[in-house]
């Protein structure tokens, strides 16, 4: 039973990363310019996010969830302003050789980013009860299996996300300071329309 809870979870947590936002840009546009250990780092963010929303889901924490939906406005909005300043400034970045490595200063602060960027969309945790409860997967499961399926979810999420650096990767070899220059740009602009897709759905 448990062995099942976990492979739906991870069904469940693949599913649910693979549509492209702005933490699926950031994690390519990193692994592109800084190399594929920073865009696995996106990835354990988000995939964390996706966990604790899944948490909320799978433990029935109706208190966190009510919290989150009478905030939403201002969770959207502040992160609808960070994706926004996350879009000028990667914009404006310098790009850097692709053939050297970044090293590590920095990674915590990139975790804890995506992780807050990924719960300034309030409305995944019902997405995750809504799914939950189609399955058959509501507020009767036991703590451990509740905790195997959240497991499922995080792993799920991070395979997707590993599975998208892992492309990125591929073709990191490929790009010059130009196409470097050009990822930047590129990933600025997509970030920045998602800033304000998210402050304008507020409207």
């Amino acid at each position: 039973m448990d062995f099942k809870l976990l492979v739906e979870g991870i069904i469940i947590g693949f599913a649910m990363a693979v549509p492209i936002g702005p933490i699926g840009i950031i994690c390519i546009r990193k692994t592109l310019t800084e190399g594929r250990m920073r865009g696995l780092i996106i990835g354990l963010g988000a995939a964390t996010a996706d966990m604790l929303y899944g948490s909320i889901a799978a433990f029935g924490l109706t208190v966190i969830s009510d919290t989150l939906l009478s905030q939403r406005i201002w969770i959207r909005l502040v992160g609808g302003a960070l994706l926004l300043y996350l879009g000028v400034r990667t914009f404006r970045a310098r790009p850097k050789d692709p053939k050297i490595e970044i090293q590590s200063s920095g990674r915590l602060r990139s975790y804890f980013t995506t992780i807050f960027l990924t719960f300034t969309n309030p409305l995944t945790v019902f997405a995750f009860i809504a799914v939950f409860a189609a399955l058959g997967l509501g507020n009767g499961l036991s703590f451990v299996s509740a905790s195997v399926l959240v497991t499922g979810v995080f792993t799920g999420s991070f395979l997707w996300f590993l599975s998208l650096s892992s492309g990125a990767t591929f073709f990191r070899s490929k790009l010059d300071m130009v196409g470097m220059r050009w990822v930047n740009k590129i990933a600025g602009i997509l970030i920045i329309i998602s800033g304000v897709i998210a402050i304008a759905s507020l409207l």
